[in-house]
């Protein structure tokens, strides 16, 4: 590749970024749902329904259309097939890729600052930026919820048996909820009990258990796990790609605090990202984003862990444990019994 084919390819890349920044905006502020909602707006009206600025506004409908996301007749705008594609509320939507791109530009601006330093200011930093944090959880569910009820919840046993129960499962870091609203749905009879350290995540995770009619099965309460005590011993508990997070302070104080917590023939389950001690591997289209993720991951104070290193951990602990892998091996389920 010549010095100039460089220079286009990098051009080209980085009006894709340039592209989701602009659906981002459109994301946030509502502005592709509420133009779905009225069909066809001027940008004027738009703002008034979305209750937006209309200088902002008319200035995104432009961008917005010379990034294809909006078509236009005149001065009336409507939303092209790629701008449908970012409604949150679409099934499938695409909204992720924007708030990943989003975010991404975050974490990396914070670790060039950080380099010099080594400082690691934990997971504060994904509520530096106040429109980032709101949508994470959102975030998450639309890109892993499907694969969670329908691949992997049936290809793991301990759900169905806790559900036969009638049990508890308790989700550690539960976000908005979406882990324990999908196995709700996949196990008609089990209780759940979701926990995490930031209240507005717990609110929405409230509301949107209401929403779905499931608030008399899941209970959200805030706490951190190096401080919570159980009500009562569960018969599940889950932690969604979030043993990364509390893995750095004390994991064998985090494992027998997991194996204390459980009822006997209890399970914990964990899903992370597989990380990989193979290099090479990384250039592969599947893992490239997790390399990125893992540095952005020290920043917070963390950093991704092998499926090995997880059943090992179990084991110490005195649970047996077995790793599945899911995602052409990029995910993995480990499964624990007490």
């Amino acid at each position: 590749m010549t010095h100039e084919e460089l220079r286009t390819r990098l051009r080209q890349q980085a009006q894709g970024a340039l592209s989701l920044n602009i659906a981002y905006i459109g994301v946030v502020d509502a502005l592709f749902e509420t133009l779905h909602e009225l069909g066809a707006a001027t940008a004027a009206q738009l703002a008034k329904a979305a209750a937006m600025d209309p200088g902002y506004v008319a200035r995104w409908c432009d961008a917005a259309y010379a990034f294809g996301y909006l078509e236009a007749e005149g001065e009336t705008f409507g939303l092209s097939e790629t701008g449908r594609a970012m409604r949150p509320s679409l099934p499938g939507t695409l909204m992720p890729v924007a708030v990943q791109s989003v975010l991404s530009a975050h974490m990396a601006e914070r670790a060039a600052a950080l380099m010099r330093s080594g400082e690691r200011p934990g997971e504060q930093v994904l509520a530096e930026r106040e429109t980032v944090l709101p949508w994470f959880g959102p975030m998450l569910e639309a890109n892993f919820a499907a694969t969670f009820e329908n691949t992997i919840c049936p290809a793991i046993p301990a759900f169905a048996e806790v559900d036969a129960r009638g049990g508890l499962a308790v989700d550690l870091g539960c976000g908005n909820g979406w882990y324990l609203r999908a196995l709700a749905r996949r196990c008609p009879t089990l209780r759940g009990l979701g926990i995490d350290g930031f209240e507005p995540n717990i609110e929405h995770a409230r509301r949107l258990a209401r929403q779905q009619g499931l608030e008399q099965r899941l209970r959200f309460v805030q706490g951190d796990i190096h401080e919570l005590r159980l009500d009562e011993p569960a018969d599940l508990i889950a932690m969604n790609r979030a043993l990364h997070h509390v893995w750095e302070k004390d994991p064998a104080a985090l494992f027998g605090w997991l194996r204390d917590n459980l009822k006997p023939g209890g399970f914990a389950v964990v899903w992370e990202p597989a990380w990989t001690d193979d290099r090479q591997a990384l250039r592969e289209p599947a893992r490239r984003n997790m390399a990125f993720q893992n540095l952005t991951e020290h920043v917070q104070g963390n950093h991704f862990l092998r499926p090995d290193e997880i059943v090992q951990a179990f084991e110490s602990a005195g649970m047996p444990a077995q790793a599945t892998l899911f995602a052409q091996g990029t995910e993995a389920v480990i499964v624990a019994r007490r």
